[in-house]
């Protein structure tokens, strides 16, 4: 048989490019392809049966490395491998009758060609396997890298865009949203398994972990996926994460990035671990240029200095609620359960801590810049 193994491997490729869809057209695998790693098979086969020496599954580990590399599913390598010993075991066979070879050795023969056929399968399957798994990984760090880039503004020209946007297989064209997550430790990821739950949900992202945050980039084609986003992230989030608000452009991917991280400076709580920067003007105003308009709102407001914390940001909570009722005593003495007199009171305070009166347009957009800058960047 080890004399028949060139013949043999050229009859297994035949049937084997007839037989299963990936090898029959040849562009995946060329039949010569095919044969010549079926002839190998076969002679180390009939060789490690012929002598005493372990198995050399070499050829198989080879095979396995190139399928994973072309591109042939594993399941058609494995069945090729089946359809491959039956057909080398049934030659087998019929050789050992015609040679009228006694049973108990044509059996002896059958469990060794059996063993043969598990020994070379899982070689080849682990070959393919590590192949797949170093071929994932090098794409995750091109994948990363372009993340990297686009948060680093490194990609600016739109033909450049558009080919990032193809590998991280996210669609061309926004809007998108950017994810700024704590890490629970260095190079722990602050969302594990993110990417895939958010695709579940047909929403399409692309990660990268840095140093300090897991970041990712997701397609957020209406605020109903921004809000599928942010329940997702609510129940997943262990430490704080920061969400930008959405935006057209990948070009716009560092500035959300900006934004995102603003987010985690708010105020977190046990209930609320995730921030939405929510786009309006004057929270735009207020993190656009973070060193300046901390100077200036800590100019505003540094007469509240020698207030304890919690008498300052009552203060400060009464002014944004009197903001939100539309600068309604009564409706904002109704939200804080107290009486309209103490609102009035809280706010001629602000009034004269800094100078400022809320019956002056002016002052109240100043001071309303002023504690938005202090509620994210301060």
């Amino acid at each position: 048989m080890l004399a028949r193994a060139p013949a043999l491997g050229k009859a297994m490729a035949d049937l084997l490019c007839r037989e299963i869809d990936a090898y029959r057209d040849g562009s995946v695998v060329s039949k010569d392809q095919v044969a010549e790693s079926c002839v190998a098979n076969v002679t180390f086969i009939f060789e490690s049966l012929a002598g005493n020496d372990d198995a050399d599954v070499a050829p198989a580990a080879q095979t396995g490395t190139a399928r994973a590399l072309a591109g042939v599913p594993l399941p058609a390598v494995m069945t090729a491998y089946r359809i491959g010993f039956r057909f080398m075991w049934e030659n087998t066979l019929a050789t050992a009758r015609e040679a009228a070879i006694p049973t108990e050795s044509i059996l002896d023969a059958t469990a060794r060609v059996f063993f043969a056929q598990d020994t070379f399968t899982q070689a080849m399957s682990t070959a393919y396997r590590q192949q797949l798994t170093a071929q994932i990984l090098e794409r995750e760090e091109e994948r990363s890298a372009l993340v990297e880039a686009l948060l680093s503004s490194r990609i600016t020209d739109r033909h450049s865009l558009w080919e990032a946007a193809d590998l991280l297989r996210l669609p061309t064209s926004g809007p998108y949203a950017v994810v700024a997550a704590e890490l629970p430790a260095i190079g722990k990821l602050g969302l594990p398994t993110i990417e895939n739950k958010l695709s579940v949900r047909d929403i399409r992202s692309a990660w990268r972990l840095l140093p300090d945050l897991h970041v990712g980039i997701a397609h957020v084609a209406s605020e109903h996926h921004l809000e599928r986003v942010i329940a997702l992230l609510t129940r997943m989030a262990t430490h704080r994460v920061g969400v930008s608000a959405r935006f057209d452009d990948l070009r716009d991917t560092p500035l959300g990035l900006h934004f995102a991280k603003v987010s985690l400076r708010g105020q977190a709580t046990a209930a609320a671990k995730v921030a939405v920067f929510d786009g309006s003007m004057l929270t735009t105003a207020a993190v656009s240029a973070p060193a300046v308009m901390v100077k200036s709102a800590a100019a505003a407001l540094d007469r509240f200095n020698d207030l304890p914390d919690e008498e300052r940001e009552i203060l400060f909570e009464t002014f944004r609620v009197w903001l939100d009722n539309d600068a309604s005593v009564r409706a904002s003495a109704e939200v804080l359960f107290v009486h309209p007199n103490t609102v009035r009171k809280r706010l001629h305070r602000i009034e004269r801590r800094t100078g400022r009166l809320l019956s002056r347009p002016r002052d109240v957009i100043e001071l309303t810049l002023a504690l938005e800058v202090h509620s994210r960047l301060m």
